[in-house]
This record gives structure tokens, C-alpha cells and sequence, in this order.
């Protein structure tokens, strides 16, 4: 591939960190109002009916969807289901700090699995590139005191986190590696999304069915639950996975995995913004790091 980092690209790949760190704000707002597996089933529902007018003829029954039925299953399992159930998971028995740590983890599983799985070979400026982006991940993480990283802990959490991590990377690829048979679905966003929400829709169903069956599951009906889902339907949904999957398409994934890791300054800075507080100077220095690994790993 001879894809590389355009303007048009990189605001494609800042828009998904952006409304991601939007999505975790809002998550821990509503976190008393709505348990999290069924959090993602109605949010996935709602992406479902907004994007329904524009693809539904990607459910016809002659559609390509269903002769790719295994590769879209896959996909849904990898991004919208099972990447967003391990996360929650994550959170109920690790810190978030540790959520994000292990996460960062994700340019460089992007890296191994375009090595050993697709042939893309690594270059020297990359490996730098991820640890430098990782650094700033820390920096912000530690609010600049890297003494706080002497009482971290690995618990079982870190390990779904670490996997969901390697699913999402290994989805990036498939992304840019489409079969022919789903090429001309690939050319449609909406259909391409349509065809992945309605195979998460039975994982996200399955992961919630479990949620309400083995745990005190939750759900308090009113307007801030409605306003939070329209919210994460649009944006961290519909919207964030169009600019991805079109970044990645230009980029590679390779260099997209590296502006993951801006999400974590950004949920820093939204989160400040909430809070009042005044962005500090580790913010900025974090920042630096985060682009620095970005420009070097777009050069080979």
C-alpha cells in the first residue's frame, strides 16, 4: 500500500479520539442511570434507525451482506460489540488509568498485526513513533508525576482491555483489506455501517440479555438518558466510526492507531472543561508527544 497522512486524513483520524473522549465523559454521567452492556445495545439501536433511511436497502434479501454474513459478523464482534463490552467489563474490576494504559497498547498492536498477519513490514521510525505516542499517553495519565505510576496494579480488567485492543486493531486491517465480494458495499459508508450494527445488534442483544440475567442491572428512563443516546448514537457511533473507517482508508492503519491514543488528552481536557479546571503544561507536553509519534510513524 502506498497510502499516506493527508491533512484530509489526519482530521478523519482526530474526529473518532475527539468523540470517543466525548462518549466516556458522557458515560460516566449517565453511569448511574443505565448499566453499560445495556447502554451499548440501546446506543447501537439508536445508530441502527438513524442510519436505516439512508442504507436500508443493504437489508434486501438479494443484498451482498448476507453472502458476507461470517466477515460482517467478525467485524461487529471485533468493533461495536465486543470492543465496547470488554471495555465496560474492564471498568467494573480495574481503574481507569489502567483501562488507558493497557489501551495505549493499540499502535503497537497495529504494527505487529500488519507485520505478521498482512505482510506490512515495520519500519525503525514507527517503532519510536509508538513509543513516543505511549509517553504522552502516560504523561497525561500521571498528571505529569511519574511517581503515581509506582502504585499501579495489573488486574484481570487490564487482560479484557488488552484484547479488546488487539480485536480493534486487527479490525483496522480488515477495514483496509476488503474482500471483493464486500467492495461494493465497503464504497457505501452508511450500507457498510448498517451491514456491521445489525450483526452488533445480536452480539450487543446477547451481551445484554447476560447483563440483566446474572447481575443487578439497571435502567432509568428521562430526558438525560435520551439526550446521552442521541448524543453517543450520533457521534461516537455513526459519525466517529464513518471518519475511521474513511481515515484508515487513506492513512493505513499503521498511522491510525497511533491517533487512538489522542483520545485519553482529549477525555483530559473534556473532563477539565466539565470540571473547571485549567488545562496544565503536562497537557501540552503530552500533546507533543502524542503528534510527534504521529509524524514519524506516517514517514518510512
Amino acid at each position: 500500500m502506498t497510502q499516506r497522512l493527508t491533512p484530509t486524513a489526519a482530521v478523519l483520524l482526530i474526529i473518532p479520539p475527539m468523540l470517543w473522549a466525548g462518549n466516556a465523559v458522557v458515560g460516566r454521567v449517565v453511569s448511574p442511570l443505565i448499566s453499560p452492556m445495556t447502554l451499548n445495545l440501546l446506543r447501537w439501536t439508536f445508530a441502527f434507525l438513524l442510519l436505516l433511511p439512508l442504507a436500508g436497502s443493504v437489508l434486501r434479501r438479494d443484498s451482498p451482506l448476507w453472502r458476507q454474513w461470517r466477515r460482517f459478523a467478525f467485524l461487529a464482534l471485533l468493533s461495536t460489540s465486543g470492543y465496547n463490552a470488554l471495555l465496560y467489563l474492564a471498568l467494573n474490576t480495574s481503574t481507569p488509568i489502567n483501562v488507558t494504559l493497557v489501551g495505549a497498547s493499540t499502535p503497537v498492536w497495529m504494527l505487529l498485526i500488519g507485520r505478521f498477519f498482512f505482510g506490512t513490514p515495520v519500519s525503525a521510525r514507527q517503532l519510536v513513533g509508538a513509543v513516543l505516542s505511549i509517553g504522552g499517553v502516560v504523561l497525561v495519565l500521571c498528571r505529569g508525576q511519574w511517581t503515581l505510576l509506582l502504585g499501579l496494579h495489573l488486574v484481570v480488567g487490564d487482560l479484557y482491555v488488552l484484547v479488546a485492543s488487539v480485536g480493534w486493531a486487527y479490525y483496522s486491517w480488515m477495514l483496509a483489506h476488503p474482500t471483493p465480494e464486500s467492495a461494493s458495499l465497503r464504497a457505501d459508508w452508511a450500507a457498510f455501517l448498517l451491514g456491521q450494527i445489525v450483526f452488533g445488534l445480536g452480539w450487543s442483544l446477547l451481551f445484554a440479555s447476560a447483563e440483566w440475567t446474572l447481575t443487578d442491572a439497571r435502567l432509568h428512563v428521562g430526558w438525560p438518558l435520551a439526550g446521552a443516546l442521541l448524543f453517543i448514537a450520533v457521534g461516537p457511533a455513526v459519525i466517529a466510526y464513518r471518519a475511521w473507517g474513511a481515515g484508515v482508508s487513506r492513512a493505513g492503519p499503521a498511522v491510525a492507531g497511533f491517533f487512538i491514543n489522542l483520545t485519553p488528552l482529549f477525555t483530559a481536557l473534556l473532563s477539565s472543561a466539565f470540571l473547571g479546571e485549567t488545562p496544565q503544561l503536562f497537557h501540552a507536553l503530552a500533546f507533543v508527544l502524542i503528534v510527534s509519534g504521529i509524524v514519524l510513524s506516517s514517514h518510512r
